[in-house]
């Protein structure tokens, strides 16, 4: 965990803090407890978190913080070697003594008691532990200049991002999206640029990934073995939202693939928020993820300062915001058990095509908000290429996907819905 300050085009180090005293260990300690592959399932505890009261269990054994130091306890988790608790050959990131405590690890998919509290009290601990540090080494500095920047796998916290942008002295708050192990790729190349001399341009939008043609998605069509009923649309946008506001789940496949764990609008399934059921209809026939993780919204740029009670710029679904009461019964499906959605806030320019169907939406339903998930399912890496859309695309109960100009469809399934 490290703390410094940018100045001058240097980063120059207030303090740093070692493994075993990671912050980020601890909750993916508690992420392999309840469940859930550590470095991959911590958005799951998240997601899980509001359903349970943090108050019902007293998790502090597990870290001393009072913001200048912190000490986690090896005895029960971010354990190493023989300490580490093992099930069926497999070791964990935390000891026998953890299990002895809270009871046996969670398995299956359910959000039950008391699993769903701990969930809540292992976020409540990061959030209290993260603030503390932030107030205490960057606290003067912040209320100096307002902006933080803040990256590490434990930075895509969005509950976490919330609480500091609700802070007095946090006038701007910067996410990095792809803030974990990938973010180091963009780190490395901006220093190589400063070395040279050259500075490095502001990261306003995550469409960097490839990118093909309508001419290369009607051949990966005419390739495929199930030869699939496709045609060619001259307003897409247009025809989607038409389809969503019918309350057909489309899936969006159009231009550069995003860097980083968010869809964004290049490799997406969409869904109408305002017809009731989508999210589950996405879940149970095409995502086929846990029921209890929620679903968020893209959104026009100009619709968030009125759905939320934050205005704080959104591109990158990095941060949760608590939802205006009249927009939780307008766009229900994508409002969280806690009243608050993780949103992207979309700026024309950055992604043309996925704007001008929001704006269609809108005409159509009063929103320019849609749902808006990765173009996968359970278990697999975001689609890419036309063929991996192909794959997903018949591999579900989806009817439309929408790749470039080509409109795909299932056998009996109209154009027009």
């Amino acid at each position: 965990t490290f703390f410094g300050y940018g100045e001058h085009g240097r980063i120059h180090k207030i303090k740093e803090f070692y493994d075993p005293d990671s912050l980020g260990g601890l909750y993916g300690a508690l992420t392999e407890y309840l469940g859930f592959e550590m470095l991959d399932g911590e958005y799951k505890v998240m997601g899980m978190a509001p359903y349970g009261d943090p108050a019902r269990h007293d998790l502090s054994r597990l870290l001393n913080c009072d913001g200048k130091e912190l000490r986690v306890n090896t005895r029960y988790v971010n354990t190493v070697g023989l300490r580490r608790h093992k099930e069926n050959g497999q070791g964990f990131y935390f000891s026998p003594r953890l299990i002895e405590w809270l009871g046996p690890r969670r398995h299956g998919d359910s959000a039950d008691q008391p699993y769903i509290d701990y969930a809540a009290a292992i976020q409540a601990l990061y959030e209290e532990a993260v603030l503390k540090l932030i107030d205490h080494y960057l606290g003067d500095i912040l209320r100096e200049t307002g902006r933080l920047a803040f990256a590490g796998g434990g930075a895509l916290n969005v509950k976490l991002n919330q609480k500091i942008i609700a802070r007095p002295e946090i006038r701007e708050l910067f996410v990095q999206p792809a803030s974990g192990d990938a973010g180091t790729a963009v780190g490395a190349a901006s220093y190589a640029l400063v070395k040279r001399g050259i500075q490095p341009e502001p990261m306003e939008h995550v469409f960097l990934g490839p990118s093909f043609t309508t001419e290369e998605c009607r051949a990966a069509c005419a390739r495929h073995p199930g030869q699939p009923a496709h045609q060619v649309i001259d307003r897409m946008p247009e025809q989607v939202a038409r389809l969503l506001a019918k309350g057909h789940p489309v899936a969006w496949f159009q231009g550069r693939m995003e860097f980083g764990p968010r869809a964004l609008g290049g490799r997406s399934i969409l869904g109408c928020p305002s017809v009731a059921g989508i999210a589950d209809r996405i879940n149970e026939q095409i995502k086929f993820r846990e029921r209890w993780r929620p679903f968020c919204p893209s959104m026009l740029d100009r619709v968030a300062p009125r759905m939320f009670k934050v205005n704080h710029p959104a591109p990158f679904m990095t941060f949760t915001f608590e939802v205006n009461e009249e927009w939780k019964t307008r766009v229900p499906e994508v409002v969280h058990e806690d009243g608050t959605a993780r949103a992207q806030a979309l700026e024309r320019r950055h992604n043309p095509r996925y704007y001008a169907l929001l704006e269609e939406l809108e005409r159509l339903t009063g929103n320019g908000v849609v749902l808006n998930t990765s173009l996968n399912r359970r278990g697999e890496p975001m689609v890419c290429t036309p063929e991996d859309a192909l794959a997903m695309f018949f591999g579900s109960d989806l009817q439309y996907l929408a790749m470039e100009d080509v409109l795909v469809t299932k056998p009996g399934v109209a154009l027009d819905g």
